[in-house]
């Protein structure tokens, strides 16, 4: 069996031969690099890329499996991060999940625009289901604090999944990610990291703001768009995919974030609420500028042959956050709750509708 190094440009490609077993512990390894990790899956029916993303069972796999990376899981040794046994079916779900992106998600950059300008044209041409505009003009109390819980997946880590990169990233394409990571965590003030901020804001609308109170509650499509920046983050090979991303979250960011705090404030709620909102409309819109062309655009030149990863990264965000908005909406539009079963938040809250 041989072990085969991907050479980088320029470079020699090196390849090494396992040697024969020297006793219990080499036949150990070898037994496990020599079996797939798609072995460990049940069997499965043939699935669509549709149906993988928005399996409820698969994601939560998936989420759970890289929650160990982020949390402690009650009843679960914290040594199973690293177990062998765990990362191999993780490696499977990973498997299943990425080939039911990149089958609906191009990542080609045409190369006959930078990246930033090609990024910035994406963004300009989306045509994702109006989630925002819903919430800021329609939006009831219930369906506000439904949106809430779904984004709590998320924004209770947030910056926690892009941060992997910044290890995998040099010279001024990392100063570019710590100059915006260190604004969401706070720029020195744990007051104002915005997790801390969108706690405040779970809690103004009387719902449990500790970190993974409503799991059981979130469908596949919402893990989905989780485990999207926990699955680029946790690979170094697809860091170009976590700063393409990154840079588009960014991109995307501002403009629906002033709609939900005018949907908020048009329920009566006041700062203790939006001020999660409010905080992004203003760094969200210092840090586009900085995420397209220090960030994407400049790794892409570091790196050209990250280019077609960062356009894929971008356009993948967009496609999950498109899928994600459109289950909530019809599921609204349905009269019915866009989560896994009802929510129930503290008596007394402004609204109640």
């Amino acid at each position: 069996m041989a072990v085969r190094v991907v050479a980088e440009p320029g470079r020699e490609e090196r390849m090494v031969a396992l040697p024969p077993a020297r006793g219990p512990w080499t036949e150990a390894l070898y037994a496990l690099l020599s079996q797939s990790a798609c072995e460990l899956l049940p069997p499965l029916p043939a699935l669509t890329a549709d149906a993988v993303l928005h399996d409820d069972d698969l994601q939560m796999a998936l989420y759970l499996c890289y929650e160990l990376h982020y949390s402690g899981v009650e009843g679960v040794d914290e040594r199973y991060e690293w177990d062998p046994v765990v990362l191999m079916l993780r490696g499977a779900l990973e498997a299943v999940f990425e080939t039911a992106l990149r089958s609906i998600v191009s990542g080609r950059t045409g190369r006959s625009v930078p990246v930033g300008q090609l990024l910035q044209r994406l963004v300009r041409e989306d045509d994702g289901p109006p989630l925002s505009r819903y919430l800021e003009t329609r939006g009831t109390g219930r369906q506000f604090r439904e949106h809430v819980v779904h984004r709590s997946a998320y924004q209770l880590k947030e910056a926690d999944p892009h941060s992997w990169a910044i290890p995998r990233l040099t010279g001024s394409v990392k100063t570019a990610l710590v100059e915006i990571q260190a604004d969401e965590y706070g720029g020195g003030d744990a007051e104002q990291m915005h997790a801390v901020l969108f706690a405040n804001t779970m809690r103004g609308l009387g719902l449990d703001d500790r970190y993974g109170a409503y799991l059981h509650l979130l469908p596949g499509i919402t893990l989905a768009t989780v485990n999207l920046m926990s699955f680029l983050g946790l690979h170094r090979r697809l860091r170009g995919a976590l700063v393409g991303h990154l840079a588009v979250f960014e991109m995307t960011s501002s403009i629906p974030n002033r709609r939900y705090g005018n949907g908020l404030r048009r329920l009566d709620h006041g700062a203790d609420v939006t001020r999660f909102y409010d905080e992004h409309v203003e760094a969200d819109a210092v840090h586009e500028s900085i995420a397209v062309w220090d960030l994407a655009d400049g790794l892409a030149r570091a790196e050209p042959a990250l280019a077609d990863d960062v356009v894929f990264g971008g356009r993948a965000l967009l496609t999950l956050e498109a899928l994600w908005a459109a289950h909530i909406l019809n599921a609204w539009d349905r009269g019915e709750t866009s989560l896994r079963g009802p929510l129930h938040w503290t008596a007394g809250s402004r609204d109640t509708a």
